[in-house]
């Protein structure tokens, strides 16, 4: 091919063709990437694309016409400073090969379909599933309702009819609150930071993300009491409302040994702020410890806010003061406590210290059978710790 009939706006360099080409719809006017080819004539084929890209996108967004995957990105920007960002990431990385393609007005039941059908297929539940099915449901209500195009137009011209979700029923796995002897092999096979968190999570009934977000000045000093608590911001919790975490002698020794170690989080790993606790180092503990692994039974972080939940039970501590404890969203509950309100949590948080206290035939009989059914009494209580 002569020079004349070459397609203008390529430079070879290092063996592969880049694209240096003037692009109006672009920023800074010019369109600078490689083509990741060494061949002339395929890099022109790359470049006819990403050309033919551009005017599809500048088309569609003068339409007021944004495709998912803009969507998703777009999402992804607002929330970045959220605790949720990195799950919804996940979730939006499992969605964006079925429909991040896809018209926002083109996104529902019937394009979700491929999705959920591959998402069984690898054996995922049903509440992951529907998990994203939320992820699409948030992005579709800000498109509809937040974002607007530069003439004023929404993203999405009306907000979608409610999206389909699996049926959960009988699908959920069955929470394993731990024995003391469980719970001493289980933090044993821990890693040193993991052990922390969990001995922690274990005495206050904190939720994962609860325990990896915990920031410093998030404590709170109670001088009549001698004493601090933790109140969690509501942009933390799951109730979204605020928590008032108290701590028993245990979780306070967890706090004493971890000051100092950073400046603005609580528990760390190597230096940087834990994103999760149910991990490798999680899931191989519970493994060589000797704990159930099939399929039925929750293997998760979770089981030790059941754990907590079911020990405060055993311990005689009323039904109320376990919602306080657990941060259940209560019209009688509040963060405005009385010294001596905090004083009587604390002092209720502290009968799970006593193993003869917490130990009770209630909790032996869950681990009596681990392929049997969790007793009545116990599923009845099992929504108490979520």
């Amino acid at each position: 091919m002569s020079k004349r009939n070459q397609m203008p706006g390529l430079r070879l360099k290092g063996g592969i063709w880049q694209i240096e080409k003037r692009c109006k719809h672009v920023e800074g006017g010019w369109l600078r990437e490689s083509t990741g080819e060494a061949s002339r004539a395929e890099a022109e084929k790359y470049l006819i694309k990403r050309l033919a890209g551009i005017d599809e996108q500048v088309s569609r967004q003068s339409e007021a016409v944004f495709l998912f995957e803009e969507a998703a990105l777009r999402y992804l920007e607002d929330i970045a400073h959220q605790p949720s960002v990195d799950s919804m990431a996940y979730h939006l990385d499992q969605l964006l090969p079925f429909i991040g393609h896809l018209a926002l007005e083109l996104i529902h039941d019937g394009t979700l379909k491929p999705y959920i059908d591959h998402e069984k297929g690898r054996g995922m539940a049903p509440k992951t599933i529907n998990n994203g099915i939320i992820a699409v449901t948030a992005i579709l209500n800000r498109a509809a309702r937040v974002w607007r195009h530069e003439d004023g137009r929404p993203w999405l011209r009306q907000a979608p009819p409610k999206l389909s979700r699996l049926s959960t029923k009988g699908a959920q796995a069955r929470p394993y609150p731990l024995s003391w002897k469980e719970q001493g092999g289980l933090f044993q096979a821990l890693p040193g930071h993991l052990a922390d968190a969990a001995l922690y999570a274990v005495n206050t009934g904190c939720r994962e993300l609860e325990i990896c977000q915990l920031r410093w000045d998030w404590e709170v000093k109670i001088a009549d009491l001698g004493l601090s608590v933790f109140v969690l911001p509501e942009t933390i919790t799951k109730t979204r409302t605020e928590r008032v975490v108290v701590l028993n002698s245990i979780a306070s020794g967890v706090i004493a040994a971890k000051r100092g170690q950073h400046p603005e989080y609580v528990f760390t790993y190597k230096g940087r702020p834990m994103l999760r606790l149910h991990n490798k180092g999680w899931r191989r503990a519970w493994k060589v410890s000797g704990l159930p692994t099939h399929k039925g039974v929750l293997k998760g972080v979770h089981n030790l806010r059941h754990t907590f939940g079911r020990r405060l039970r055993a311990a005689g501590v009323p039904l109320e003061t376990r919602k306080s404890l657990l941060g259940h969203a209560n019209g009688d509950i509040t963060t405005h406590y009385s010294a001596a309100e905090l004083a009587e949590l604390i002092e209720a948080c502290e009968r799970i210290v006593d193993r003869s206290i917490a130990q009770t035939p209630t909790l032996t009989l869950v681990h009596q059978s681990g392929q049997s059914a969790v007793s009545e009494k116990c599923r009845n209580e099992k929504a108490l710790h979520h």
